[in-house]
């Protein structure tokens, strides 16, 4: 079931409204991964939301367009590939930062995401570090002093 943004003070409308709280969806059939991923991009200061598929991603991306998405790239219903394409064609579609999440180490695959309009991809299993630093590379975290 998707979840939507939503803070203490309410529901969460991200940076384009002047809030100066990111929203991050995570796309994932994977209920330990999204609880995981949530954890590390609730730290960072994002305000996460959840999908378990494509087709529930692309309708909390219609009600609240997110700064970050997390998409994984095997669900069933709307895979990563469909939902890439759709988002893209939406308004506003072009904002999200995409980072494609996949545990296969295919080139061919990780390139067609790409060219689907991912932004970047994380191979999973991932930690804090490596999210963070795919995060500050697309631009929606800001880079940390070492």
């Amino acid at each position: 079931m998707a979840t939507a943004f939503a803070t203490a003070s309410g529901t969460a409308s991200g940076t384009a409204s002047g809030m100066s709280v990111p929203t991050c969806l995570i796309v994932d059939d994977s209920a330990v991964i999204r609880k995981v991923a949530r954890r590390i991009v609730e730290t960072l200061g994002f305000t996460a939301a959840e999908a378990e598929d494509g087709a529930e991603g692309l309708q909390v991306c219609r009600q609240a367009m997110p700064e970050a998405i997390l998409l994984d790239w095997n669900m069933p219903n709307v895979d990563g590939y469909a939902f890439l394409q759709e988002i893209r064609r939406m308004p506003d579609g072009d904002r999200p930062k995409i980072l494609f999440c996949t545990t296969e180490n295919d080139v061919g695959a990780i390139a067609r995401a790409l060219r689907a309009g991912a932004d970047e991809y994380i191979m999973k299993p991932f930690d804090r570090d490596i999210l963070t630093a795919k995060l500050e590379q697309v631009g929606v975290l800001q880079a940390t002093a070492a």
